[in-house]
């Protein structure tokens, strides 16, 4: 069902801009993209509060207030053509994407690799997307050997041991595994790019929250630290993790 997804990571430089910042992309931009034909769904969370303290962040993702992601059906070409058009005509009528204070620190497409979800809800991984969610636990990781043999180990690792522990987890409806397959070129985007990064020398896995996502990153967090305890040193060590945490979803006019 999903072809393809779309992750932006955004730090804002001036914090008297959350407001107009959530309210253009809420109100303004969000709607637009998912009235396009091949978007398939999109959300966005928050890094807040408490939630700043869990998990780590390396440079340049340090500071990062939100996270948004888009799902894409069909043919990828043909939705990202009518996506960056949407986003061009925005731009030239003098609507975004481009705002003061805003910091993109990451804008990227990625393959879905694999959804699972948990035994106790009644939907299966193409829809856990649109299920309601109180956050998402997010975890970017690099390969310097993307196709290497202990990368090969470390993804069945993922795909066998890991989620299947982590959907089991109370308040953890689910899981998605995608790889980097290249960064946004965007002429009404300036992003610079962390570098060459080869095709699949990164990977999102994205858990979906039901339960208080302060409380379940905890207990992420400990199972993933126990099951990587038991991961040979090779294994282990060919994954370079850059930014690993909980973000809480976004309620308009609430949490501006």
């Amino acid at each position: 069902m999903f072809s393809l997804a779309f992750f932006s990571f955004i730090e804002l430089s001036d914090p008297s801009k959350h407001r107009q910042y959530n309210q253009w992309h809420q109100l303004d931009h969000l709607p637009e993209n998912l009235a396009l034909e091949q978007v398939a769904w999109g959300q966005r969370w928050a890094r807040n509060g408490e939630l700043r303290n869990i998990g780590i962040a390396l440079d340049p993702y340090t500071d990062i207030d939100y996270a948004a992601m888009y799902w894409f059906r069909g043919d990828p070409n043909t939705a990202v053509a009518q996506w960056e058009e949407l986003g061009e005509e925005t731009f030239q009528k003098g609507r975004g994407p481009l705002m003061p204070g805003v910091k993109r620190r990451l804008l990227a497409f990625f393959r879905p690799v694999e959804g699972q979800v948990a035994s106790r809800i009644g939907v299966g991984p193409e829809v856990l997307p649109y299920r309601p969610n109180q956050g998402v636990y997010i975890t970017l990781s690099q390969y310097q050997e993307p196709h290497g043999l202990a990368t090969h180990e470390r993804f069945r690792w993922e795909s066998q041991e890991l989620l299947p522990a982590l959907v089991s987890l109370g308040g953890v409806a689910g899981a998605w595994t995608m790889t980097f397959e290249r960064f946004q070129a965007d002429r009404s985007l300036p992003f610079d790019s962390t570098g060459g990064v080869p095709f699949g020398g990164m990977r999102m896995r994205l858990i979906y929250l039901d339960g208080d996502p302060e409380i379940t990153a905890k207990t992420i967090e400990q199972k993933v630290t126990d099951l990587n305890d038991h991961c040979e040193e090779e294994v282990k060590n060919s994954e370079q993790v850059l930014i690993s945490g909980p973000m809480s979803s976004i309620t308009p006019w609430e949490d501006w």
